[in-house]
């Protein structure tokens, strides 16, 4: 009887885990939508392999690959995000300037490096969205006022599973903006992740604007593709960069942790100078680099906020584990097990 009794209690926290995760997806969803002006529509799991599209992140990540029959094309690619597919979208669904649209993410990233903090996985499933905006609207004050909106969506959201669940508030009213600029300046001996912990802990939620150009030090914060964020624009105070990560400080893990990354896009320009600076302008030939040289795809803004992340940030869980299903190497599923810590 006391068996029948821990199965049913066991089963039951696992279904009401999953009860909760799709109330936060829903309602971060539907806020999102609203604030951002975005439709959702349908998205590719995979793309060919020569399209140019698939987003080759730091450039080192292998993506997975497979053959189709009766194609005439050699490869496919399982899609790392849809960074460059959903500008493509925007100029194919003729949105206009001001709307955008939002695509349910999945992707497969088999080179992830770090499966043992409980903040990665192979399987990586986001919202990813993209909005079409003017040349005027390529500037700072235009980025910090998105990423305002995306953070109202992170509040609103976390309020109401308060609301629902009874589960602790932890995010503060505003977020706030720094350059990586000022990182180093203000902890030159510290790491860019240990800058993060910092910065996050004192702010509670910070953007973090310049990912991907070089630093005063040489180094760069962290990597960023050349050909999707704008990462060389110079904004203000001889600082660069019109794209950049949210960061909030999770009280769980005890660590700053990243709900998204996020800018306004290259155009021509920007593009050509970023290529050359990663030694890439062999891109220039694929075919949706063309279609930006040649001017055919729209100015716009988008980003991916990690749906498994934001779901465990909210829900107050340890591991991503705890919302998604995915493989873990055999020694974190045991030290999950040893801390009671139940993976999907």
């Amino acid at each position: 009887m006391l068996t029948a009794t821990l199965e049913k209690t066991e089963k039951s926290t696992l279904l009401e885990t999953e009860k909760a995760i799709s109330f936060v997806k829903k309602v971060f969803e539907s806020k999102l939508k609203s604030y951002l002006n975005l439709t959702l529509v349908s998205s590719p799991l995979f793309t060919s392999a020569d399209s140019g599209v698939q987003d080759n992140l730091n450039g080192t990540e292998n993506a997975v690959s497979f053959k189709v029959k009766n194609t005439g094309i050699i490869n496919y690619e399982i899609v790392h995000s849809l960074a460059k597919w959903k500008r493509s979208a925007l100029k194919r669904y003729y949105v206009l300037p001001g709307e955008g649209i939002l695509t349910d993410m999945k992707a497969l990233r088999p080179d992830e490096p770090d499966l043992t903090t409980g903040m990665h996985s192979i399987y990586v499933d986001q919202w990813d969205w993209e909005k079409v905006i003017s040349m005027e609207d390529r500037n700072l004050d235009y980025l910090k006022a998105t990423v305002r909106k995306i953070y109202q969506s992170l509040k609103g959201t976390e309020e109401r599973v308060t609301e629902e669940f009874g589960i602790e508030v932890s995010l503060p009213d505003t977020i706030s903006f720094v350059h990586t600029e000022d990182l180093v300046e203000k902890w030159p001996d510290k790491s860019p992740k240990e800058r993060e912990d910092l910065i996050t802990h004192t702010l509670g939620a910070v953007f973090i604007i310049g990912i991907g150009g070089q630093l005063p030090d040489g180094t760069i914060h962290d990597g960023r593709a050349p050909d999707y964020d704008d990462w060389t624009t110079e904004t203000v105070d001889e600082k660069r960069g019109l794209n950049g990560d949210i960061m909030v400080w999770n009280p769980v893990l005890g660590r700053a942790f990243e709900l998204s990354s996020m800018g306004i896009r290259v155009d021509k320009e920007t593009m050509l100078k970023q290529l050359e600076i990663r030694d890439e302008m062999s891109r220039c030939d694929l075919d949706w680099h063309k279609q930006l040289l040649d001017g055919v795809l729209p100015q716009s803004i988008g980003g991916g906020i990690g749906q498994s992340r934001l779901v465990m940030f909210i829900l107050k869980k340890h591991h991503i584990g705890e919302v998604q299903v995915s493989v873990w190497p055999e020694d974190v599923v045991e030290s999950c097990r040893d801390k009671g810590i139940e993976l999907l």
